[in-house]
């Protein structure tokens, strides 16, 4: 089912999509990378405040390229998300509402998605400069040391995701196995 979603969004926006759902996020959404991650949870340790307040945010997985004359950025496709495993449940828990990448993802993150009421979604790989086109604007909000690891704030219109865990655990990694492999 295609459904359009403002961002951010509360509980009760995540828990409404379903695996499988296609959904255009309008809104603010940050980037942040395994570097930006990393810091995060060092400042968070040190009980540092993070550098964006997660409630209710949703973090795409992504380091884009340079922009082209005109361009708000460069291709912008996400990157495998299991790379932040270690890091999503602890911002789940400040209030993350999504989360957008590619690849499967831990029983860890699965089980904190369940308890916090959020969704992961996926972006098609490798279609960066096609996604890229979605985004209004990106302004780099923190660590800029990091380059294209740096988190930014995007302006999206009409970004296309698919919900591939949501807030009840399914999961379309496994759910569309199972329904490609039946006889």
């Amino acid at each position: 089912m295609d459904k359009h979603v403002n961002v951010p969004f509360d509980a009760e926006t995540a828990v409404s999509l379903r695996t499988g759902d296609y959904v255009y996020l309008t809104g603010t959404i940050y980037t942040a990378r395994d570097a930006a991650h990393k810091r995060m949870q060092e400042a968070l340790e040190k009980g540092e405040q993070l550098p964006l307040d997660m409630k209710n945010n949703v973090i795409y997985y992504m380091g884009p390229s340079p922009a082209r004359t005109g361009r708000p950025i460069g291709s912008a496709g996400p990157t495998t998300a299991s790379r932040m495993d270690k890091y999503a449940p602890k911002l789940l828990e400040l209030g993350l509402k999504g989360m957008i990448g590619k690849g499967k993802r831990s029983r860890e993150v699965k089980e904190a998605i369940v308890k916090n009421g959020a969704v992961y979604f996926a972006a098609v790989g490798g279609a960066g400069a096609l996604l890229s086109r979605s985004i209004v604007s990106s302004q780099v909000i923190a660590y800029e040391d990091l380059g294209t690891e740096a988190i930014r704030r995007l302006e999206v219109k009409d970004f296309p995701v698919i919900v591939v865990i949501d807030a009840e655990g399914n999961d379309l990694y496994e759910t569309a196995v199972r329904d490609y492999c039946r006889e």
